[in-house]
């Protein structure tokens, strides 16, 4: 059966699919584009970038696309309020936030006519979400990469949320591998759509160092682990060097200074800022931060954005059958 369209405030996409945005010039126009134009929500991760680099990322989006395009940005950067207005100045879609909640983000959403997509791991967090006037949900479990709220399993806290969310579209993260898997989080939990990150790093569209990607094709379920942030979160990544170092509790990760200033609250263990950057932009994937979600191992090729999209909508719409009205 066809996979229904997912429509949030104004904007509706024909695949009911959203790109996770991951931050530091991971998720940038050139994979967000792509991703839009296949049906589904490009994302840009707004995080820990300068607010006239994210302006101009989401200009050339806008510009290469008549598609959706939006953009994710942490509540717990120091700039957040800037990054939004700024996006909102570029011309986004929409917004979408988490780590961390701002009531205030909505009333911005609403001066300006930008739907505001709330990220949350919780049932109690949701309620406010919908409460305060957020356009959808984003429930994100622990099986995902970066930063995680929770440490119960999608199939555990998604229903509990969807029981207490009633007006907005619900979308599903965290560790969905594969259009079966998809359809089956739509079907029997009632889902409205998914958000897929890890899988769309792999492919040839992303703007991420090859030896990036490799870390990833590489990775077996073992590699995967679950570390400290300076953000005051844990966050799941692939253990490397400079996981051991980090875990191993050993001296020398603390910067001498903060370069970034990027973070509202950070305990300055390290800066995951320059981690990031290492990694995904330089190329240093055992001394640099690879934030990845727990089924990271099922993927082992690196294909493009439309070759995720045909294989993620074929394997969906094989099995999936629309929800029965209750």
């Amino acid at each position: 059966m066809k996979l229904p369209s997912l429509t949030i405030g104004p904007y509706t996409a024909p695949i009911p699919l959203i790109q996770g945005g991951m931050s530091i010039r991971v998720s940038t126009a050139a994979l967000a584009v792509p991703v839009a134009e296949c049906g589904g929500i490009g994302v840009i991760g707004g995080s820990g970038i300068p607010v006239d680099e994210l302006k101009a990322d989401i200009l050339k989006a806008k510009q290469g696309t008549k598609g959706i395009i939006a953009v994710n940005i942490m509540f717990a950067m120091r700039d957040f309020h800037a990054l939004v207005m700024g996006s909102i100045e570029a011309g986004v879609d929409m917004i979408i936030t988490g780590a961390g909640f701002s009531r205030d983000i909505f009333k911005i959403g609403r001066e300006h006519n930008v739907p505001i997509v709330s990220i949350v791991s919780s049932a109690p967090f949701a309620v406010l979400a919908e409460k305060f006037g957020a356009a959808a949900i984003i429930v994100e479990a622990k099986e995902a990469g970066g930063h995680l709220g929770t440490d119960r399993p999608l199939r555990e806290i998604f229903p509990e949320i969807r029981r207490v969310v009633t007006k907005v579209p619900l979308i599903a993260a965290g560790g969905i591998s594969d259009g079966y898997e998809m359809a089956e989080i739509m079907d029997q939990y009632g889902a409205d759509g998914v958000q897929i990150a890890t899988r769309f790093v792999m492919t040839k569209e992303c703007e991420v160092s090859e030896s990036f990607k490799q870390a990833f094709v590489r990775a077996k379920a073992e590699d995967v682990t679950v570390m400290r942030s300076p953000v005051g979160m844990p966050g799941r990544a692939i253990r490397n060097a400079f996981i051991e170092e980090l875990q191993a509790g050993a001296p020398g990760l603390r910067p001498e200074k903060c370069e970034f200033k990027c973070l509202r609250k950070c305990d300055y263990v390290y800066c995951i800022n320059d981690r990031l950057t290492r990694a995904a932009g330089q190329g240093d994937v055992e001394h640099g931060l690879i934030f990845s979600g727990e089924k990271v191992y099922k993927f082992n090729d690196i294909i493009t954005v439309k070759q995720v999209f045909d294989q993620f909508v074929s394997q969906a719409e094989s099995v999936y059958k629309e929800p029965s009205a209750t």
